[in-house]
């Protein structure tokens, strides 16, 4: 069955989801819509599809089956509940929300509408994140004791200045946690399992203009009992390779953006020499590290081919609105650890308030 994909949010992340939709099969981008009528023209013009200036006009379009969410991260709710209520097929790029509320009530509107919800996490997808989990689940790395994530990026003033809403609470919903590292955080908590607690420092250390954080260090504990460490950053010039490093009592392993970098396990298997091999042709490059536009849309392909494939066949996809979910509720967590410098428990009894938060205002 054909899936006709509608685009809401003709900015930056929009030429990605084109790009994506183009290469799955059975899958066509129809529509686009943005509340700029001249970036929905722009986008409209380079792909070939039908822009459209008001979104119930965009919604109606019988062709459009799914839609694809690329607005800012604290306006996905608004569109979303209008996608869900018209029976299209949601995809929100990350995060899910910016409000745990906000979150659940958009899970809960595509499931009264009976429609598919998936977040948009593509390193979910790269080969290195599903080799790392499929030993994880083979149980290699015997008791995991560490797992740790590191995003030390750079962004200049010019990229906080570009728009009105980076840098707030109120659209950003947070820093170089909620905006950058969040992709880490999902792939940390799918490989190490459930956070139990945090705690947490946090900083605006290198930019001005922002009420956000562009430094952060936090601890967890997992509810395994393996400890970790989150550390993201916006402020690290030039900007490096994210990582992500897993340990256990029989085995360790790290990887660096798409490629596995280090492959430690007591016990020889039978995927060894693959990766080992793959390993000695690493060919990451500096993906976001200090320029959000480079950066491949192959994982976000295959992330829409599986949400294609999940309405054929009825299932849930793969990255869910739950899983969206899970990755703000612990970096809410940890803002919450920042801000009290206590110990922060999970699940959260209830969101930490925007309001409580201090807020600059863009000049």
């Amino acid at each position: 069955m054909p899936h006709g994909f509608g685009i809401i949010g003709c900015g930056m992340i929009s030429n990605f989801h084109a790009k994506a939709i183009a290469d799955v099969r059975g899958a066509r981008l129809v529509a686009c819509f943005d509340a700029v009528p001249a970036a929905a023209d722009r986008l409209a013009a380079s792909t070939g599809c039908k822009a459209y200036h008001k979104l119930d006009e965009m919604l109606a379009d019988p062709r459009v089956t799914v839609v694809t969410i690329g607005t800012p991260s604290g306006a996905h709710l608004e569109p979303g509940l209008a996608a869900a209520k018209a029976g299209k097929h949601v995809i929100v790029e990350k995060p899910l929300e910016i409000t745990l509320k906000r979150c659940d009530r958009l899970i809960e509107a595509c499931q009264k509408n009976r429609v598919q919800l998936a977040t948009v996490f593509p390193s979910r997808f790269h080969d290195s994140a599903v080799e790392m989990k499929r030993a994880i689940d083979e149980q290699r790395f015997g008791r995991l004791t560490l797992g740790d994530s590191y995003v030390k990026w750079f962004r200049p003033q010019s990229y906080y200045d570009s728009g009105a809403w980076r840098g707030t609470w109120q659209l950003d919903g947070g820093g170089a946690l909620m905006n950058q590292a969040i992709h880490s955080v999902d792939i940390l908590t799918w490989l190490m399992g459930p956070v139990a607690e945090v705690t947490a420092h946090s900083a605006t250390l290198a930019h001005e203009r922002i009420a956000v954080e562009d430094c952060v260090v936090a601890t967890l504990r997992f509810k395994n009992g393996a400890l970790g460490v989150i550390e993201a950053s916006t402020a690290a010039y030039p900007g490096y390779l994210k990582r992500i490093e897993i340990h256990g009592s029989e085995g360790s392993a790290a990887m660096e953006e798409e490629d596995i970098v280090k492959w430690d396990f007591a016990k020889r298997g039978r995927r060894d020499a693959a990766v080992a091999k793959k390993m000695q042709s690493s060919i990451s490059t500096g993906g976001g590290a200090s320029d959000p536009a480079a950066i491949g849309h192959h994982g976000h392909a295959r992330l829409f081919r599986d949400v294609c494939q999940a309405i054929d066949e009825g299932r849930a996809p793969a990255v869910d609105g739950h899983q969206g979910r899970r990755s703000v509720e612990i970096i809410l967590a940890i803002y919450k650890a920042a801000e009290t410098g206590k110990v922060v428990k999970l699940p959260l009894a209830g969101d930490p308030p925007l309001a409580a938060r201090k807020i600059v205002a863009k000049k």
